[in-house]
């Protein structure tokens, strides 16, 4: 059962519950979509409600942000751990590698996915991800035949959000694929672009901070944290 949280769904679970409902779902050739949910996109879906709408349509939405736990427990609910974004993407490919699924990956500027490709290659042995496209290809019919003819069970694209959750909406229905993931710059931080925050603050579910001592600026996107807990409080 999904949680509710200022309008927006979030699902308590696990990777490991995600993992065997996405196999599932590969066996029975459900199309599924997963997004990540966090305290910024609930916010401006407060005032973006065709955001929010786009967020609800998802399969899973994942808890990815310290404050959605926070809500939940607020909320008295169930959520207690976060699933971040790339690490359900991780996941997935932990999975793909054990069960032969086939990845595809989309997105990004030209040359970053090849790299992410090697990355994941090396970290799982017997990973088969059957084609890459940067996300500068204009050539509509050309994306849908790349992917389509690469016969991928699982699509994970980074368009940044909401593009690239719009971009799943739009194409999951004439697509080849069945699993579809919007994960944001997870081909940088894999091709070593960009550089993750350390693990105690992952572990801490501080990310959120390690990024501000790096970038000051983004202190007004992280402004939202305690405005989003306070309109929880208020229920509204």
């Amino acid at each position: 059962m999904k949680e509710t949280i200022l309008g927006v769904d979030v699902c308590p679970l696990t990777y490991e519950e995600l993992t065997e409902r996405i196999l599932a779902d590969i066996a029975a050739a459900r199309k599924s979509f997963i997004v990540a949910i966090n305290p910024e996109k609930i916010m401006k879906a407060q005032e973006d409600l065709e955001l929010r709408t786009l967020l609800n349509r998802a399969t899973y939405q994942i808890p990815d942000g310290i404050g959605v736990i926070l809500a939940s427990k607020l909320k008295k609910g169930k959520i207690r751990k976060r699933v971040t974004g790339i690490d359900m993407m991780l996941t997935l490919c932990e999975m793909a590698a054990k069960h032969n699924k086939k990845i595809f990956l989309y997105g990004a500027k030209p040359g970053i996915a090849e790299e992410a490709k090697s990355k994941l290659e090396d970290v799982y042995p017997g990973i088969n991800i059957v084609g890459t496209l940067d996300g500068y290809e204009k050539d509509e019919q050309r994306i849908i035949d790349t992917i389509n003819n690469s016969d991928a069970d699982i699509i994970f694209v980074a368009k940044g959000s909401p593009a690239q959750e719009n971009w799943i909406v739009d194409h999951m229905e004439t697509l080849r694929p069945n699993i579809y993931q919007g994960v944001g710059g997870s081909f940088d931080v894999l091709s070593g672009r960009l550089k993750r925050a350390p693990a105690g603050f992952q572990k801490l579910g501080m990310e959120w901070f390690y990024r501000l001592l790096k970038e000051p600026w983004r202190i007004q996107r992280q402004m939202a944290l305690p405005k989003f807990l306070l309109r929880v409080m208020k229920g509204s």
